[in-house]
C-alpha cells in the first residue's frame, strides 16, 4: 500500500514541515487558501482494541488480550491463549474498530487546545512520546486569577525549577468568622512547604518546555472544529492566528488525528463535543503591592478567611507572591455579589495590607465538578475543561497538570509512541485511571464543604478542628504528597469524637444566634 504524503508550509502559525499523512490528513488552510494537498485513500483495517473501559481484568490478562494472535491465530498458540483467558474468567468484551491501524510514513498528530498547566503538560508528554503535537494558546502572557498554591510533590514530579516558585509557605492562618485565628503548619518538616507561583510564570515555563521538546506552539484563538464522520478522517480545527505582533488575526485551519481540550472552564472544545454543563464558581482576585515592612509578615505565610461575609460557600485568601500579595475569594451560589465578598475579604485583612496599591484585577470561572462527558471519539478533556477542581480547597493546578500527563501517556501507549491511530477506547483508559486514583478525593472534599461551609457556626467548628496537630498532619500529608495517608486508629477515633463535639457546639451556637436575631 502506498503511503499518503502531504507537504505543507504555513507562514502564519504552522512552520514548514514534511507531514506524511494518510487519508486525507494533509491540509493546512490559511486565509481561505489551501497551501498544499495530496492524499490517497487507504483500506480501513479492523483489529482488536482490547477491553472497554470498566472491564475488570488483571494486568497479565490484558497483555494476553492485546496479543494480536489472540484473535487471529488458528494455530496451537492461539488456542492456548484463548483457553488461558477463559480459565481466568476475565470479563472480556471483544469489539472491532477502525482504529489502531499503522500510520505509514508519519506520526500521530494531536492538537492540544489551551496552554495552561493542563495543556502544557499534555503537549510535553505527547511530544516526548513521539507524537506530532500542536499547542494552541491565544494568551501567551496569561495570568489566570488563581491563588497559585502548588503541593510539594508537584515540584519534583513535574521537575519544576525552584526559581519559578515565588514563596515557600510554611505557615498558614485559618481565620474564623469571629476572627479567631489558628496557626496551621506546626507539623511540617524542615524541608516541606507549599509553593506559591504566578500563573503567567508557571504556564509560560511549561509551554516553553513543551516547545523545546518538539511541540509546535501556535499563538491562536481556537474557534471551532469539524467533527469527522468516520473513525479514520481528521478533525479540522478552525482558529484565528496572531503571528508575531499582529493585532488583526488571520483565519487558519489545522487537521489532526486527535484533540485534547485544555481550554478552561469555558472550553470551546467541550462545547464542540457536547460535553454538558456544570456548576461553576466565580473567582475574583486582586494583586496588591503592599509596603515592604508589611510584606515581611507574608514572607512565608498565607491566610485563609471563612465566613458569610467573605463567601457563602468558599473562602477568602491572602497568598504571598514575589513582591505583592494576591487577595481573592470565590462563590458558586451568589455570583452577583462577588465584589461585595471581595471587599469583605480585603477588609478582614485591612491592617496587614494597609497602604497597598492594587496593581491587577482578575476574574475567572472555576468548575465545581467534572463534566458529564469528558471523552468523545478521539477528543478528550483535561484540567478545568474536564472539571478537575476540588471543592472545599478549590485546588486545580496540580490536578490540571496531572490529568494532562495521564491523557498524554494514554495516547502514547495506545498509539505505540505515535505509530498507530487511536480511538475512543484509548482515551477512556485515561478516564478510568483518573477516576480510580482521584475520585475519592473529590468526594471527600465535597462532603467537607457541605458539612463545614454551610453556616458560620459550622465554619467556627472547622477552624477549631484545624488547631489539632493530628488534623494538621493528616491534612498536610495528604495535600503535599497527594496520597491518602493511613491514620492511627486511636487518633482517628479521637478525631471523630472531636469533630462531633465541634459540630454539636456549632449547632447550639446556630440556635442561639437565631434566638438573638428574632
Amino acid at each position: 500500500m502506498a503511503a499518503s504524503v502531504a507537504q505543507f508550509s504555513a507562514t502564519t502559525a504552522v512552520p514548514t514541515k514534511n507531514c506524511n499523512l494518510s487519508k486525507p490528513l494533509s491540509r493546512v488552510v490559511c486565509q481561505g487558501r489551501t497551501l498544499s494537498y495530496e492524499a490517497s485513500r487507504r483500506p480501513i483495517w479492523k483489529n482488536f482494541n482490547g477491553l472497554r473501559s470498566g472491564s475488570e481484568v488483571s494486568r497479565d490478562s490484558q497483555s494476553i488480550y492485546s496479543n494480536e494472535c489472540f484473535l487471529r491465530a488458528s494455530n496451537a498458540e492461539g488456542r492456548e491463549l484463548r483457553n488461558l483467558a477463559a480459565k481466568r474468567g476475565a470479563a472480556l468484551v471483544v469489539y472491532a474498530a477502525a482504529g489502531g491501524k499503522k500510520l505509514e510514513g508519519r506520526k500521530l498528530r494531536v492538537a492540544v487546545v489551551g496552554g495552561g498547566p493542563a495543556g502544557g503538560c499534555t503537549a510535553e508528554t505527547l511530544t516526548k512520546g513521539g507524537v506530532e503535537t500542536f499547542l494552541i494558546e491565544r494568551k501567551l502572557d496569561n495570568a489566570k486569577p488563581c491563588g497559585g498554591a502548588i503541593p510539594l510533590c508537584m515540584v519534583g514530579e513535574f521537575d519544576l525549577p525552584l526559581d519559578i516558585i515565588d514563596r515557600r509557605v510554611t505557615k498558614m492562618k485559618m481565620i474564623s468568622p469571629s476572627n479567631v485565628a489558628v496557626d496551621v503548619g506546626r507539623t511540617l518538616k524542615e524541608n516541606e512547604y507549599i509553593g506559591m507561583v504566578r500563573r503567567e510564570v508557571l504556564d509560560s515555563f511549561l509551554r516553553e518546555r513543551a516547545a523545546k521538546n518538539g511541540a509546535t506552539v501556535i499563538n491562536g484563538l481556537f474557534m471551532k472544529m469539524d467533527i469527522p464522520k468516520d473513525s479514520d478522517s481528521p478533525y479540522v480545527l478552525h482558529y484565528t492566528s496572531y503571528d508575531g505582533n499582529a493585532v488583526q488575526g488571520k483565519p487558519c485551519t489545522l487537521e489532526v488525528d486527535a484533540v485534547v481540550g485544555a481550554d478552561g472552564a469555558n472550553s470551546r472544545v467541550a462545547k464542540n463535543i457536547d460535553a454538558g454543563d456544570y456548576d461553576y464558581a466565580i473567582a475574583f482576585q486582586e494583586r496588591i503591592k503592599i509596603p515592604e515592612d508589611k510584606m515581611v509578615y507574608y514572607e512565608n505565610l498565607a491566610e485563609m478567611y471563612v465566613g458569610d461575609d467573605v463567601s457563602p460557600d468558599f473562602y477568602g485568601w491572602v497568598f504571598p507572591k514575589c513582591d505583592h500579595v494576591a487577595v481573592g475569594t470565590g462563590t458558586v451560589i451568589n455570583k452577583p455579589a462577588i465584589k461585595q465578598y471581595q471587599l469583605a475579604t480585603r477588609n478582614r485583612a485591612k491592617e496587614k495590607i494597609e497602604g497597598g496599591k492594587i496593581i491587577k484585577i482578575e476574574a475567572h470561572p472555576i468548575p465545581e465538578h467534572p463534566r458529564p462527558r469528558r471523552v468523545k471519539g478521539r477528543v478528550a478533556l483535561v484540567g478545568d475543561a474536564a472539571g478537575y477542581v476540588t471543592k472545599c480547597s478549590g485546588e486545580g493546578i496540580y490536578f490540571a497538570a496531572k490529568s494532562g500527563r495521564m491523557c498524554g501517556e494514554a495516547i502514547i501507549e495506545g498509539s505505540e509512541n505515535g505509530a498507530r491511530m487511536i480511538d475512543e477506547s484509548v482515551l477512556r483508559k485515561y478516564l478510568k485511571k483518573w477516576d480510580k486514583q482521584y475520585w475519592p478525593t473529590y468526594k471527600v472534599l465535597d462532603i467537607l464543604q457541605k458539612v463545614f461551609y454551610r453556616s458560620n457556626p459550622a465554619r467556627e467548628a472547622f477552624v477549631e478542628m484545624c488547631a489539632d496537630d493530628y488534623v494538621q498532619k493528616m491534612t498536610f500529608d495528604s495535600y503535599l504528597y497527594k496520597t491518602v495517608v493511613p491514620g492511627n486508629p486511636l487518633d482517628d477515633i479521637k478525631l471523630a469524637i472531636n469533630t462531633i463535639g465541634s459540630l454539636v457546639r456549632a449547632n447550639a451556637l446556630k440556635k442561639e444566634m437565631k434566638k438573638l436575631s428574632v
